[in-house]
């Protein structure tokens, strides 16, 4: 597994990338192919120490986040948390019989701006790969994110879709009509 560590507002000691490389390295026994993991590290005011962990396998992207009073913990249970999240989403993967790789799930994609940021003012532009998926497998991906959105290739119809969560709990999804 290739890691990569960021720090901000601290210095990455060797303690703790030995600590992020032993938690990490645990979870190759769930990969076929070589995964990235990115970790970003930072301290803030009021003893936040957040660990941010992003995972990409296959094209499938995890991502976990912690934010406790000991970096340390905070490095712990975020690699907790990523396992986790392969470990259900590869039970999902196996209880689809029609589903063979990873590599059939495209990243997702994080939301461009809020509101209360700028309203009238594009901050980011995200490029993302897409592939087809069936409709059930973009819910997963959505849920395995925690994400409120997911832009995906609907597999049935070749068209590019947007799944969402809406306010009740119940999926939605907008699927263009093309003229």
């Amino acid at each position: 597994m290739r890691i990569t560590i960021n720090a901000k507002n601290m210095t990455v000691s060797d303690a703790m990338e030995e600590r992020i490389q032993k938690k990490l390295n645990k979870l190759d026994r769930y990969f076929r192919d070589e995964a990235e993991a990115q970790v970003r590290l930072s301290q803030e005011r009021g003893a936040r120490n957040i660990a941010e962990i992003t995972l990409v396998i296959d094209g499938v992207m995890l991502r976990a986040q912690e934010i406790t009073a000991d970096m340390y913990q905070s490095v712990d249970r975020a690699a907790d948390k990523i396992n986790r999240q392969i470990r259900r989403y590869r039970t999902k993967i196996s209880k689809k019989a029609d589903m063979t790789t990873l590599a059939d799930i495209a990243p997702d994609e994080e939301p461009v701006s809020t509101w209360e940021e700028t309203p009238d003012e594009l901050v980011r532009v995200k490029r993302f790969e897409v592939k087809p998926m069936a409709v059930e497998d973009a819910i997963a991906q959505m849920d395995m994110l925690g994400h409120s959105f997911f832009v995906f290739v609907n597999a049935e119809t070749n068209i590019t879709s947007v799944i969402y969560r809406r306010t009740d709990g119940t999926i939605g999804m907008l699927e263009p009509i093309l003229g």
